[in-house]
Order: structure tokens, then sequence, then C-alpha cells
């Protein structure tokens, strides 16, 4: 029977474990690094089982020394591999024992076995440095490939920020782990630093070697997530001094015209640059090296600016000096990116690394949709990051230690100082929204998260008493200080009704700090994570994989807030909740009465079960439950709100009537509130409308439970070994965070009794402005088949494919991608539907060839039914507006074929010249992301509802060139 393999995990070193078959008393078994020199040994067992841990990723000469003779092979190892390789002691090709560490004492000719990992229990994927390498790609953010995981979605929208997520559950679930460290992002969405708001890539695509996705059922290593987690190895210097340089390209000659720009006959800029170069080698031989890589990009996006609500569509409705900003416009971005890593082997037992990062980007962005180009944002983006790493390697042991510091800032700022113009559309029954943007913009802020941690890893292994268990227990504790600055809106912003007046304006909102830390929250958070893992081989068919994990963090900021006074009498006092379908006191703080969360108990378990007991035909499946965090930015505008206060303040005129409110902030229209220091003279004493934010006391943290039974084979076909595997999934996330609003009319209801709209936006606590609730209630739910066929690529055959289907039926209680949730009373008025973020069905197949001549062709074919689209039915008037879900009748609702094509010359000297072009969406096939989907009135119909917006959900047929160096 063999030993159990070590649950590496999310530390990303890979082990190596098997039998000896005829061992002797004194067997050892060697694993050496064929680039880098480094080594580990140990002994076999008296039944001739062996495990050797804590192996980076790469390809390594195994010897086995027993029986006086010695045999050898190369294998490769993939990223938190748990693979196994049996030897035969006592016969098979035996070859005089060298010294070990000493590639040059054996002359290795032979080319490596990749060994394939069935026997777990987790949903997982392993994608190649080949993958990365050779497969098309639209950027070069290392995290593109995954999509080729049944379940996992890359998602690049219209404005070319890019997103990670795994099924039905938000991106902000998803954790990316570096080198065993997570890249969480603590403060924004996206769930990883850099997977905000952001058209970069979080870390440069020539410093991964590989990385492996877990797209469900994980083991108790891993923390901070609800989604998917991706565990990537970075590229370590060898004893050979080597180099690279790349420039990839293009711009709007090399695209093809969009449906937009051809209605509109003026085509867009769009530029796309990408460059970068990478410089490795030893500092000693076999004991320590050096990696070092630089990337930026430059890119040019075009965007589509167009009015929204029932205007969209009728742009000639539109005021004239406002239609010019209408169409295409261009954002540029700017991102350099910078890796540097050291190694450093201490004999056999000891392997220390250091590695940092560095990113910044600059861009101009919050373009597009209903805003135009001048009412824009500057943003910049600022990451540090540094992590030393210390492995030692004992006897039945491995321990893993981290100390790591980070510092992950975003900043926004308007792009244009002054007065903001919002043009809207706002019916005497109905609700308020948004037609265009323009002016000067509303949003300054900063934040970031900046701290360090500890982290310990202790793996025990082979150990006597322990028998055929492995145990792995670690502890982190993480000191990190939260940062948001918000003053929104910075600049004042002026509401114009297109039914009344485009010139007169019927209400404005704007800020000011209270205090000299105005606009800030700064929380010092600590976080604790513990867990134990217990890796069970039952006996040589079945593993069951128990563990158990526990989370705790404290928010200061949060726990300790008191709500102001004059806040809580005010709605202490409001008789509009009486009989309100909530309990105000749950809202209001005292800095006594909140609590951190205590019940993150979380148990992951799983089994797998070999039916034959030679990981050909592997039956596996588990249960288990994990917590993810709630995002501070959610958090912080409880305390945001309060000192720098947003103001409402209606206008009486002429051209737009009485002022749509009950409260006191309303008075009449003079243009001397054009300057907005005339506005903080609008009776501040009495709060002019000021909104107030406020956060459940006892809210909750994130999380999914995930459950999954499948197959996985590895079976021989036209002489080649391919792989499959078949899952049944179901993943339910609970506890998402949302905000609804709390203003209620003088009844206590919603909306007016017999209607399903016109939300109370209007009815507010006296001197004050709307009420809104952070609280719990986003849901989803997830059953999903997935099916892979892979045959990997060996540079014996030339080629490999990978072909992934997945269905799912997925529900989910709010649209995708929306916290604010204020046109219902709670989250239950908007019912379960059609998870909107992800296909029924959806067919990735990718394929990589050698060609003749030293070239490489690669292709990818994506396929998906149509989404559906949330709108709005109004047919029976605004007054009884319903939620509804439009979608288009289209079989396929995204269909996508890219080519590759390069070639590598060699020039007669130690450099190699690669030349590469990328044919995006081969066959120019139109992929639209939105619809109209406001029905407008009976008596107004929207006579443009159902049809395109316009923008795009893929890239019409882009050409790509890329010249690289290699040495």
């Amino acid at each position: 029977m063999l030993g159990a393999g070590v649950a590496s995990a999310q530390s990303t070193s890979a082990t190596l474990r098997g039998q000896v078959a005829g061992a002797g008393t004194d067997t050892t078994v060697t694993a050496t690094n064929a680039n880098s020199g480094f080594s580990r040994t140990v002994k076999a067992d008296a039944n001739g089982n062996y495990t050797v841990a804590g192996l980076p990723p790469g390809t390594y000469k195994v010897d086995v020394v027993a029986n006086g003779a010695a045999s050898s092979q190369n294998v490769t190892l993939a990223v938190g591999q748990n693979a196994t390789l049996n030897v035969d002691g006592g016969g098979g090709a035996v070859t005089p024992a060298g010294d070990a560490q000493n590639l040059d004492a054996v002359q290795v000719t032979a080319a490596p076995t990749a060994l394939i990992e069935t026997r777990t229990s987790e949903n997982s994927v392993y994608i190649t440095t080949k993958q990365i390498d050779a497969l098309p790609r639209a950027t070069r953010n290392f995290l593109e490939i995954a999509d080729t995981v049944p379940g996992v979605q890359f998602q690049r929208d219209g404005n070319g920020n890019t997103q990670l997520r795994s099924g039905a559950t938000s991106a902000n679930g998803t954790n990316v782990y570096i080198d065993g460290v997570s890249q969480k992002n603590y403060v924004l969405t996206g769930g990883v630093s850099g997977q905000d708001n952001s058209r970069g890539n979080p870390f440069p695509q020539s410093a991964v070697g590989e990385y492996k996705v877990i797209s469900s059922n994980y083991k108790a290593e891993f923390d901070q997530l609800s989604s998917a987690a991706i565990v990537a190895a970075t590229k370590s210097g060898t004893n050979d001094f080597h180099g690279s340089f790349f420039w990839d390209y293009s711009n709007d000659d090399w695209r093809a015209i969009s449906p937009q720009e051809r209605r509109d006959g003026q085509k867009a800029d769009f530029k796309e640059e990408q460059y970068g170069a990478t410089f490795s080698g030893p500092i000693l031989k076999d004991r320590a090296h050096f990696f070092i890589a630089y990337e930026a990009k430059e890119y040019a996006t075009p965007l589509i600016v167009q009015p929204g609500s029932v205007y969209a569509g009728r742009a000639d409705e539109l005021p004239e000096n406002l239609r010019a900003g209408l169409g295409s416009v261009t954002t540029p971005f700017k991102e350099d990116l910078y890796f540097g890593k050291i190694d450093w082997a201490v004999g056999e037992n000891h392997l220390f690394e250091l590695t940092g990062k560095y990113r910044k980007e600059d861009e101009v962005s919050g373009i597009g949709d209903q805003t135009l180009y001048e009412a824009g944002s500057l943003n910049g983006q600022e990451e540090k990051r540094a992590d030393l790493r210390w492995q030692y390697t004992g006897n039945g042991f491995l321990n893993d230690a981290h100390i790591t510091y980070e510092s992950a800032f975003w900043n926004q700022t308007p792009m244009n100082d002054g007065i903001g113009y919002v043009l809207s559309f706002w019916p005497q029954n109905g609700d308020e929204a948004t037609v265009l943007n323009a002016g000067a913009g509303g949003s300054y802020q900063r934040k970031g998260q900046e701290g360090w941690s500890i982290q310990d890893d202790l793996t025990l292994d082979g150990i006597e008493w322990a028998g055929s268990h492995t145990f792995k227990m670690g502890v982190k504790f993480k000191d990190i200080e939260l940062n948001s600055i918000q003053y929104n809106p910075y600049n004042p912003q002026f509401y114009y009704n297109i039914q009344t007046s485009t010139a007169v304006p019927y209400r404005v909102r704007y800020g000011e700090a209270i205090g000299s830390a105005g606009g800030s929250v700064i929380s010092k958070n600590k976080q604790y994570g513990i867990y134990l893992q217990d890796d069970w081989e039952v006996n040589d068919k079945l593993t069951l994989n128990l563990g158990v994990r526990y989370d705790y963090e404290e928010t200061p900021s949060f726990l300790n807030f008191q709500t102001p006074a004059d806040v809580a009498n005010a709605l202490r006092s409001w008789g509009n909740l009486d009989n309100a379908n909530y309990d105000i006191e749950n809202y209001i703080s005292n800095g006594r009465n909140r609590k951190a969360f205590k019940d993150a108990i979380q148990p992951r378990l799983g089994f797998s079960y070999d039916l034959q007991g030679n990981e050909e035909h592997v039956v596996y499946g588990g249960a288990g439950r994990a917590y993810d965090r709630n995002i501070f930015d959610y958090l912080a505008l409880e305390q945001l709100n309060n000192s720098f206060v947003s103001y409402n303040y209606y206008f009486s005129s002429p051209e737009n009537g009485a002022c749509r409110t009950q409260g006191t902030n309303c008075t009449a229209w003079d243009p001397a509130y054009f300057d907005p220091a005339n506005l903080q003279g609008l009776g501040t004493a009495e709060n002019s409308g000021r909104e107030i934010y406020l956060i459940d006391n006892n809210i909750k943290t994130p999380y999914s439970d995930q459950f999954s039974i499948g197959m996985r084979n590895l079976v021989s076909f036209w002489g080649q070994d391919w792989f499959t595997d078949v899952t049944l999934s179901r993943v339910e996330s609970k506890d998402g965070f949302a905000f609804l609003r709390g203003n209620r009319r003088e009844d206590g209801s919603f909306f007016i009794p017999g209607t399903t709209s016109t939300v109370p936006v209007d009815y507010t606590p006296p001197g004050y402005g709307s009420v809104i609730l952070g609280t719990n209630g986003l849901e989803t739910r997830n059953n999903s088949l997935a099916m892979r066929i892979e045959k990997p690529y060996t540079e014996q055959s030339g080629w490999g494919m990978t072909v992934s289907y997945t269905y799912s039926d997925a529900e989910e209680n709010r649209q995708f991608g929306e916290h604010y949730s204020l046109d219902q009373e709670t989250i239950a008025g908007y019912g379960w539907r059609e998870a909107a973020g992800i296909a029924k069905n959806r067919l990735v197949a990718t394929g990589i060839y050698d060609l003749p001549g030293g070239m490489t062709l690669s292709g990818k074919l994506s396929l998906a039914s149509q989404l559906p689209f949330y709108g709005r039915d109004c047919t029976a008037g605004n007054d009884d507006c319903q939620i509804i879900q439009y979608k288009p009748d289209r079989s396929i609702g995204f269909k996508q074929f890219d080519l590759a094509l390069s070639k590598d010359w060699d020039t007669g000297s130690d450099v190699k010249l690669n030349v590469r072009a990328d044919v995006l969406n081969v066959f120019n096939w139109t992929n639209y992301g939105g619809y109209i989907t406001e029905t407008g009135t009976a008596l107004d119909p929207n006579l443009s509802f159902g049809n395109t917006n316009y923008v795009l959900a893929g890239p019409m047929r882009t050409f790509r060139v890329q010249f690289g160096l290699n040495w």
C-alpha cells in the first residue's frame, strides 16, 4: 500500500510518492531538478513506500538506489501536484549509481514523463506553461486561460476590464495564491488585487510557470474565498543564464469595424501594445538563482456612450449640445509590472525564496454607457508585495513558512472640476432614472490595504505512528490596515428632468467634509486562520480527505462605530418607521453592540476511490463550506457618509413645478446656486437632505456550500494518453452583501398600495435624505454538469487538445454584479431568476499542434448559449412596473474562434527569434453584450425595446503580431 500523499495545496510545491518494488533495507529515492540542480533525498520504508515533498514544479531526474543498483527516470511535476511514480528496485533499467546532485554524472536523454493526478477530491484542472505560452489570447493576463476549465469564466467587458469567476458565484469570491500567498483584495471588488475596474494584468505572465484551477471543493488550506481558487507557481532561475524580450501590438487598422462604428460612419481609435523582458541565471550553481521579469501595456480602448432608460435608441430627443458626445470614444491606459525572485537551497533540507512585485497603472475611466467623456475619471493603481519563504524538510515532515508585506491602493479623481450635469427621466408617477451624465464627474476616491502577515504550514507524512495518514496543519495571522477615502460627490451634480426642463435643474447633490478627517476611514484589521487536514489513504483504492478550518477577523472601524446622535434621534422619532418591515435599532450602533463574526467554521470533506488501484479510473466527490469576507468598501460607507456628508436639495421653479420631496430640503431655484460656494449655505444646519448609510449590527460573512461527485479516467487511445473527467456539482452561495432602501411612507409602506413601483425616495426623515441599509441577502444556487477531455501536449507527440463543456442550471435572487437593491422593499421582492452572468451551455475547445519548420499552430473555440438581460416592463403604467428578463432569440449567444501561429528561428547564436501572429474572432462573429430592456408604457412605448445597445461582449476580428527574442 502506498503512503498517503502530502497535501501541499496552495503552497504550490509538488509531492512525488510511490512504491519501490523489491526494495531493500536501505533504499533511497532522490529527486533532482533538471534545470536548477535543487535536490531532495528520502528513504523508503520497510514496504518500499516513499514520499518526496516540497518540490518546486518542474522536470526532475528521479534516482532510486536499492539492492546495490540504481535506476533513474525523468518526470515532470505540476504545481501543487500529488504524483505517483512506482519503481522496480530489483530490476528494470539499471545504471551505475552516480551523484544524484550532479546531473553531469549521469547523462539524461529520455524525455520526461508527465505524471497525471487523478486521486484528488478537488474539482481541479492544471494549466501548463505550454498552454499559457501557445494558446491565442486577447491579453497577457495569465488568468485568461482559466476559462478552459469547466464552469470558470474569464470575462473582459466592453471597457477592457477583466474578472474571473466560477459558476454563478460572484467574482468577489475568487482568490489567487502566488507561491502560496493570497492576493486577496479586502477593500474593492474583483476578488484579487488588480481585478477591480482595471484593464491591466494582476501579475506578469512571463513570470508564471504554471497554475492550478480549483473550481470547488478545495481542501482546508484555502482561505478567504467562496468561488474559484487559483494556485500559481512563479518561475525561478536555473544553472544557465537566460533572457527573453517580447513586443506585442495591434491597432485600429488591424481590427474589423464594429456595428456601432459602421452605423456612425466613423471608426474609433484603437491600440493595444505590450512589451517586456526577463533575465535569469545562477548565483551559486545548484544552490542559488535569480529571476527578473518586466511587462508593460499601453492601451487605447474604444467605448460607446449612449442614452439610458427609455431614451436608449432615441438620441434625437436629447438636447443638441449633448448629442455630440454620443457614440464611440477612446480611453488610454498604461501599466508597468515588475517581478523579482531569489532562491537559495541550503543543503537538502532548507529552501529560501525572496520575491517581490510592483504594479502601477494609470488610465482614463468611468466613460461609456450613459457617461460622456468629459464626465470621466482619472484612475491610478499602485501595488507592492514581498514574500520571504522558508521550506524546511526533515524525516517525515515539511514546514513551509512565509512572512509577507503588501500595499495595494486604487485612486480616482474627476477628469474635470466644476459642476456636473445629470440628465434624468422622472415621470410624475414613476422612478427616477439616468439618461446621461455630463459636465464634471463626481467621484474622488483613494482606497487600499497595507500590512504584513505570517503563515506557517506543517505537513507530517511517513511517520510510523501516523500510518497511512498525512496530516497538514497551519496557522495564519495578518495585521492589515484598510483605508478608504471617498468624496462623493466631489463636484456638485445638478439633475435635469428631460420631460420638463433641460436648462433648469430640479435638484442638486453636493458634499461637504466634516472635521479634519472628513471622508476618510481607516481600520486596523486583525485576521486569524487555523486549519487541520487529514489525507487518509485507507487502502490502495480509497482515500479520504478530512479537513476543517476556522477564520476570524476584527474590523475596528465597524465594531467601534457609533451612529451620530442626531442621526439616531431622527430615525427613532421618525413615525414612518413605526410600521416598517424592519427594526431600525438593528442598524443603530452605540459602539458596544456589535461583535465580530465568530461562526466561520468550515468543514471540508472529500474522497477518491480508485476502482482498480492503478489511478486509471477514479470516482471522487466532496462537500464543504467556504467563507469569503465582506468587502471593506461597503462597510466603510457607513462612516464615510457621516464624515463627508452628501446633501440632496430640491428646487421649485416655473419650469419644473413644486419640489418633489416631503422633507424640508426644498427652496426656490436661483442661478446663483451654480456657484458651489452658495450651495454650502443651503441650510446645512438642517442637514439638507443628508444621506444616511447604516450597516446591520449583526452582519454575517458571505459563504458557499459546495457538493460534487464525479469520475476521472486515464485511457490510451490512438497510442496517446487521454484524460477525461465528468462531474456533477451543486454550489449554494449565501449571505451576500446588499444595500436596501430604508425610506418608508407615512404608513410604513414601501410602494403606494396597489402598485409595484414608485419607490419612496422623497419620503425621508425630517431634514435628511435617503436611508440606505447594508445587510445580507444575496444568494445564488447552481446545479452543473461538467465534462472535460484532454490529451496533454507532449514534445514526443507534438500536439495536445482540450474540450470542456458545462451545463449550468443557475438561479440568483438579485441581478449579477448588483449590490445596490434600492427599488424593492426586500431582496425577496426581486424573486429568483435565471442567473444572468452564466450561460446554460458553454463549450471551450483548444488545440496545439507543432508544424514542420519550428512552427506551432494553436486554436481556441468558445461557444455559449444566450444570456438573459434584466429590464423593466412598465406597459401597465409607470406605477406598476415589473422586473423582467429579456433573452434574445439566439440559440448561440456567444461564439468566437481564435488562431495563433508562431515560428522560432535559430539565428546561429544563442539567441532565438520568435514571430507570432494571433487572429481573434477569425470569422468576425458579432457578440452583443447588452440590449435595450425598458418597455416604456402602453401610452409611450419604447419602440427600441429588444434592440441591441451595440455594446460588445467580445472583440471584432482583430489581428495581433508579436516579436520575441530568447537566449
